[in-house]
């Protein structure tokens, strides 16, 4: 059973340390654990490994732990929505490792399945493979990749029980279920924290995963990118 808290900040305290390799849930800003990111913020530790599939966006998500300075260390597949993340590269003071989508996805899902690495074709050629074991299968070449196992996952779910299963809601449900599976310890945000628990068809992470649980506060979602056409003119 995981411990329930009354807030983020209680759900993070003893779980966090400078140095540390966190790996986040989300994709753009759709499924951001946002309570437990700012509770990360106001702790002030620093010198953190970030795994996620991106940083959020300038002031948003993952983009306040970059404005503090306590990032050393990016492992994403996408960077382009955070002007930041990106000056912060080029000016030299944040490291970056680009890992194709689906090779990120496996690496952690690897690394929460106990399997150490794994050969894929994706990135064979390119700098993603530089100074990285290959190996030939099927007369085709393919790169080693380790698994990602990280100190800490930081997870948002819609629902919770009280066994720690989770389920997503749509598109929020994204990098979480892998995310929550890889972490030496895995605290979950929620939407609605039930009595009652969970149809276990509907669990997508397996409370076994979950070690801390937080009911999430209630906040406007914000949209990353809205984008509309014009209402077609409807003729008689």
């Amino acid at each position: 059973m995981p411990v329930l808290h009354n807030g983020a900040a209680e759900a993070l305290a003893g779980a966090l340390a400078d140095g540390q390799t966190i790996a986040v849930g989300g994709f753009g800003l759709s499924g951001n654990p946002s309570d437990l990111i700012e509770a990360v913020r106001e702790s002030g530790v620093r010198e953190l490994t970030i795994v996620s599939n991106n940083m959020g966006v300038d002031g948003r998500g993952l983009g306040l732990l970059l404005e503090e300075g306590q990032v050393r260390k990016v492992v994403a597949s996408y960077v382009g929505e955070n002007k930041l993340f990106a000056q912060q590269y080029l000016d030299g003071h944040l490291e970056v490792e680009l890992v194709p989508q689906g090779t990120l996805a496996e690496r952690v899902r690897a690394g929460g399945a106990g399997i150490a690495a794994f050969y894929t074709r994706a990135g064979v050629g390119t700098p993603v493979a530089e100074g990285k074991p290959h190996a030939e299968f099927d007369g085709r070449l393919h790169v080693q990749e380790r698994a990602i196992v990280a100190d800490l996952a930081l997870v948002r779910a819609h629902t919770a029980d009280p066994a720690g299963n989770l389920t997503y809601r749509l598109a929020a449900r994204n990098f979480n279920p892998l995310m929550a599976t890889c972490g030496r310890v895995t605290v979950a945000e929620a939407e609605h924290v039930l009595d009652e628990f969970v149809d276990p068809d509907a669990v997508a992470t397996p409370g076994v995963f979950v070690d801390h649980l937080v009911a999430a506060r209630p906040r406007v979602k914000t949209i990353e990118k809205r984008t509309v056409r014009p209402k077609a003119e409807v003729r008689a």
